[in-house]
């Protein structure tokens, strides 16, 4: 039986994303290839349509809601010689890893990454697949080739998850589930009169050439300086959580040294983060963990808190920050004094001229 796992007791839906990082961009007729970004490398962000009901007309990565086909223990099968223990060649599990359910089931972390792989096909037609048996890689992968029938293969998918362990036996590969690495969590913060709530584990993998994209809407590559500069020129819109991970992105020179933090970094596991929404008299701030406003208290962590000051006020009475603040739908401030845990690299800074506010 396949469907969207059943939520747990948060009611969040579990979902997970791939931030997907190339060096350079593939070149088309309609936009020749630009100038190597100054960070070397560029990501893929989808846009989302006007239509759909989550973060409508975003630009987002790549991702979706986790399947029971992505738990299967067919999977098993395919994944031999690498399913078993630890971890199917993932290495010992991180301090934060989930205890899994069914023991015939697929560990969590794999599903994950099934899921978010799985995702990347159904809505880019990117395939991170790796000749099944084959030895795990370290080193920055490259996507598979298109198979003949993409389009009919993606129909079939997106129609039933199922067919995602179908087209890999097909094509004798499994899901490069290794060149995916533990990156960040993010929960949809509460929100009154929202349905759709999400806890989402965010995946990176680094490639060493951008692969063809079939993606259902418009998709664009751009590294993390040039996202920020068109999402405040109205270009591309962005959520604050792809925001947040636009600016985090921005520490790293190089492709190669991207690569080589998530290595030096894979056992340490991730945050998840449930973002804290405080309305103040002229606009909005997302406070996270670490924040002196934030409070580990579950009735306030499921309430939108709000004060009569304005946001000026409230930012000139503290000093511990970890948030977002964000004054219009294109306009936010990035406040972080807090250092990292966990071996993980928080964004800097990011404050916008007094003559845009």
């Amino acid at each position: 039986m396949s469907g969207p796992l059943r939520p747990g007791p948060s009611g969040w839906r579990l979902a997970a994303t791939l931030v997907l990082a190339a060096r350079g961009t593939r070149p088309s007729a309609a936009a020749p290839l630009s100038p190597p970004p100054a960070e070397g490398f560029r990501l893929l962000l989808l846009h989302r349509s006007a239509n759909q009901g989550f973060l409508p007309g975003a630009h987002v990565f790549p991702g979706g809601v986790l399947d029971a086909a992505d738990r299967a223990a067919e999977w098993r099968r395919l994944f031999a010689p690498h399913q078993g223990p630890p971890r199917f060649g993932l290495g010992p599990a991180p301090p934060d890893a989930r205890p899994d359910g069914d023991a015939a089931a697929l560990p969590d972390d794999v599903a994950f990454r099934i899921c978010a792989i799985r995702e990347a096909f159904e809505e880019a037609g990117v395939l991170l697949l790796r000749p099944r048996g084959s030895a795990p890689d370290p080193a920055p992968g490259r996507a598979l080739a298109p198979p003949p029938g993409l389009a009919s293969w993606r129909d079939r998918v997106r129609r039933d998850p199922r067919r995602f362990l179908q087209l890999c036996a097909r094509l004798d590969c499994t899901p490069d589930i290794w060149a995916l690495h533990d990156w960040s969590g993010w929960r949809t913060p509460f929100s009154y009169g929202a349905s759709r709530r999400f806890d989402t584990a965010f995946f990176l993998c680094c490639l060493r050439e951008p692969p063809p994209v079939c993606p259902d809407a418009a998709e664009v590559w751009l590294s993390p300086s040039e996202a920020t500069q068109s999402f405040m020129s109205k270009e591309i819109w962005l959520a604050p959580p792809q925001f947040y991970e636009l600016r985090r992105l921005e520490n790293f020179a190089s492709l190669s040294d991207l690569h080589k933090f998530c290595l030096d970094r894979a056992l340490e596991g991730l945050e998840r983060w449930l973002p804290v929404t405080l309305v103040t008299a002229d606009g909005m701030l997302q406070l996270l963990p670490g924040d002196e406003l934030y409070l580990e208290d579950s009735d306030l962590l499921e309430k939108v808190l709000s004060t009569e000051k304005t946001t000026e006020e409230v930012m000139k009475e503290g000093k511990k920050f970890h948030r977002i603040v964000m004054y219009n739908s294109y306009l936010y401030n990035l406040h972080v004094t807090i250092p990292a845990t966990g071996k993980h690299i928080y964004p800097k800074n990011y404050v916008v001229g007094a003559s845009r506010l």
